[in-house]
């Protein structure tokens, strides 16, 4: 288990380091000069060649990235643009905000979709059981923006008028002051997420209850109960954790689309910002976090794997 882990926390790492090309390479291919676009056209000429500096923008490409990943190893991210303030201290409150959003999303998605796809397994074919996979393929088809943008017609502006449209910080504070605000971005991610882990959990779920080893404790007299929670569960949970994973791992990238379109103060709507405003700095630290929580995310869906898989845990 701990030279797995090893093994693939070396090629998280290696993966890192070529997404860490892709991205300063991306932000270079930007079109235009970098030092005007940031100014705009009324700057001097001293201004622009300062910034040029500041940027590096005068040196090879490889002195550049050189430069760049010196300071994301030293935890230096340098500055922003748009601010002036250091990137990590303008980074640390989004992410924070993120993070919330994030968990809160995936402790509801989560066991709600276990338990959504167990429940129809458990009555398959039945109309309970058609109704349900037919809502989950409708979500599964809509991008998160479309699902939003319904929640809002739905709750905020068209039928009901019960919750807030957008994100609005009356207060400096945590964002949890208000709760309500974060109900519909909230809501969005799980029926973003939710019903890939409940189709896989469905059809996990089936192949389990189908499988000799439940039958034989079957007729073994148990009671069903303890057959579902004992054998079947445990057995169905192993292949859902990579599509919890998977899913887990979208939340941050999908946030950023939702964060937009609620206004929620958080990565996603920062990097929006960020890539309006040339904002180079901001935009390479939070894509290069972005790649990394979709590697941390990926790693421990193949410990969870393993844990709950004692013939994978054994073949690997």
């Amino acid at each position: 288990m701990l030279r797995l882990v090893g093994r693939r926390l070396l090629h998280g790492l290696v993966i890192l380091f070529a997404v860490s090309i892709v991205v300063f390479l991306a932000t270079q291919a930007l079109p235009g000069d970098a030092a005007q676009a940031i100014l705009g056209r009324e700057a001097t000429p001293e201004r622009l060649a300062a910034l040029r500096g500041q940027l590096h923008l005068g040196e090879p490409l490889v002195g550049q990235y050189l430069a760049w990943l010196q300071g994301i190893v030293t935890f230096d991210l340098g500055q922003s643009l748009a601010s002036g303030l250091p990137v990590s201290e303008l980074l640390i409150p989004r992410i924070s905000n993120s993070l919330v959003l994030m968990l809160i999303a995936a402790v509801i998605a989560t066991p709600l979709s276990i338990a959504l796809g167990t429940w129809s397994a458990l009555r398959r074919d039945s109309a309970t059981d058609h109704v349900t996979s037919g809502f989950t393929l409708v979500l599964a088809a809509l991008p998160e923006f479309v699902i939003g943008i319904f929640l809002v017609l739905l709750l905020s502006t068209g039928v009901f008028h019960v919750l807030p449209a957008v994100f609005v910080a009356n207060e400096p504070g945590p964002i949890w002051i208000d709760p309500l605000q974060l109900v519909l971005p909230t809501l969005t991610l799980v029926l973003a997420v939710a019903p890939y882990i409940v189709r896989m959990m469905r059809a996990t779920m089936l192949e389990v209850l189908e499988s000799e080893y439940v039958q034989q404790a079957r007729l073994k007299g148990l009671p069903e109960r303890t057959v579902l929670l004992r054998h079947a569960l445990p057995n169905a949970i192993g292949p859902v954790a990579q599509v919890v994973a998977l899913q887990m791992a979208w939340l941050a990238g999908g946030v950023v689309v939702v964060e937009y379109l609620f206004r929620f103060p958080g990565v996603g709507f920062a990097l929006v910002d960020a890539v309006n405003n040339r904002d180079l700095p901001v935009v390479q630290g939070l894509s290069l976090l972005i790649a990394a929580v979709y590697i941390v995310v990926n790693l421990a869906a193949d410990v969870v794997a393993l844990a709950t898989n004692p013939k994978v845990r054994t073949a690997s």
